[in-house]
Formats: C-alpha cells, structure tokens, sequence
C-alpha cells in the first residue's frame, strides 16, 4: 500500500511539474498560460497522495517514528503547501520548477531508506515542537530557493541578459520583498519552534540534541541579523543572497545533519 502511494504520488508531481513547464514555455513565447484551474487541481492531488504516503510511514499506534528519510519528505510536502498557498495570489511557477524535481526525489527516500527510528510520544507537547519546526525549516527553505533564483535573475540582469526562465520571474523588487518576507515568517516560526523545544525537549545531552539546538540558535542570529540589517541599513542584494544561504546552511546542518550522522554514521 505505502509504495503504492509513493508510486502514485510521484507521478502526480511529475505530471505538476510538466504542467507548469508547459505554462511557463507559453509565457515565454508571449502567449496566455492556460490550463491553471488544471493545474491547481493537479497540485492538490500531488499535495493530497504525498501527504497520504507521509501519513503511513510515520504513524505509530503510541506515536510518530521520523527518520532522516520521511523528515525530508515533510518539508518538501509543506515546501509545496507553502508555494502553493503562495502562487493563488503571486506569479511563481517558476520557482516550482525547481522544487517539484526535490519533492519527487524525497518521496523515494523512506522507500530507499524504511529506516525506523524511536516512536515519539505526542501527549507531552513534543508534537507542537516538532510541527512548528518543520514548518520553520519549510519557510527557510522556499526562502534559500528564493534567493538562488535571486541571484540568478540578479546575474543575468546585470549581464543585460534577461533571457530563459528569468524573463517568466516577477520584477527584482517584487522578488526581494517576498523573499524578506519568507525570511520573517520563517525567523518567526523557528523562534516558536526554540522555545517549543525548551518547554518539551528534555535532557537535550542525553538525546544528543545540544548540537542541534546550538546550530538552530546560530541559523536564527543569521537570519534576525539580515533582517535587522535590511531594516536598518538597507541590506538587499547580494548580502541578503549569501547571508539567507549561510543561514539556511546552518539550519540544514542542524536537522538534516543531525539525523543523518545519528541514522547512518552512529548507528
């Protein structure tokens, strides 16, 4: 049943992700891109097999098992919940063009990697931890893809050549400032998701969590001081490009990192 639905799931965003391939040639040739009602139904259905798949691999009878593999799954699914949300009211297709390919790749891993970790009791409140963390990440992360495509439309404008998929973007502005509001909700989400941790996260030596809340608090000096930098002094560009990247780095060591060392290297 569960590669059933992995199977399925994987089609379906493969079929998202040629649909949106399909729509961003016809903007580029200058023509109307049709079919979005198709493909807003396409994606909830990718959303909705995907989140289903999810749902088998980790649920336990007294709880939820996270491996490396499913966590990657998870924020790739609410990487696209989030996108999704986000392209009703803006025009960034593009940017899944580039995030579906990832969400594809992450539904193989639990079926390449069925590892099973320790079952996690959700009655102490840990479950409120772990969710609002993954959301966190999940902001962060669409906020590093922003500012890759940041750059790239940065590089080719300041070479005048505005050419390919950078021509299908929204203006310059308009990418920074959501970009700064990706970053915002994300520092906002991972501040609830430190705290989260604080109140439900015992013994952090023992659990060999400490490396990975010392790397969380310094993705989130990061990212604050961007922000802080931005509001200030008027940060944008390439400072906010390569500071939003070292952040994300950072964070990515911390949970990612972790699981993996914990998973594959100390087990």
């Amino acid at each position: 049943m569960t590669i059933t639905l992995n199977v399925f799931a994987t089609l379906a965003w493969l079929a998202t992700w040629l649909l949106i391939g399909v729509r961003l040639r016809d903007r580029l040739q200058t023509r109307s891109p049709k079919h979005r009602n198709v493909l807003v139904l396409l994606w909830l259905l990718s959303l909705s097999l995907h989140g289903w798949s999810i749902l088998h691999h980790i649920w336990q009878e007294d709880g939820l098992s996270i491996s490396f593999a499913t966590a990657s799954s998870i924020v790739m699914w609410l990487c696209n919940l989030l996108l999704f949300i986000t392209m009703l009211k803006r025009p960034l297709e593009t940017l899944g063009i580039f995030v579906v390919p990832f969400t594809a790749s992450a539904m193989l891993l639990p079926l390449l990697n069925p590892t099973q970790t320790a079952v996690i009791n959700l009655d102490n409140g840990l479950g409120v931890h772990i969710f609002i963390s993954l959301l966190a990440y999940s902001m962060l992360t669409l906020a590093a893809l922003q500012a890759l495509l940041l750059a790239l439309q940065n590089k080719h404008l300041h070479n005048h050549q505005p050419g390919g998929l950078i021509r299908t973007l929204p203006p310059l502005l308009d990418m920074e400032s959501l970009l700064f509001k990706l970053l915002l909700l994300g520092i906002i989400l991972l501040s609830f998701g430190l705290f989260s941790g604080v109140l439900y996260v015992d013994n952090l030596f023992a659990q060999h969590l400490v490396h990975k809340t010392i790397l969380s608090i310094l993705a989130w000096v990061v990212f604050t001081g961007l922000l802080v930098g931005h509001w200030r002094y008027g940060w944008r560009g390439r400072i906010a490009i390569r500071w939003t990247l070292s952040g994300f780095f950072i964070l990515m060591l911390a949970f990612f990192g972790s699981k993996f060392v914990l998973e594959f290297l100390v087990n």
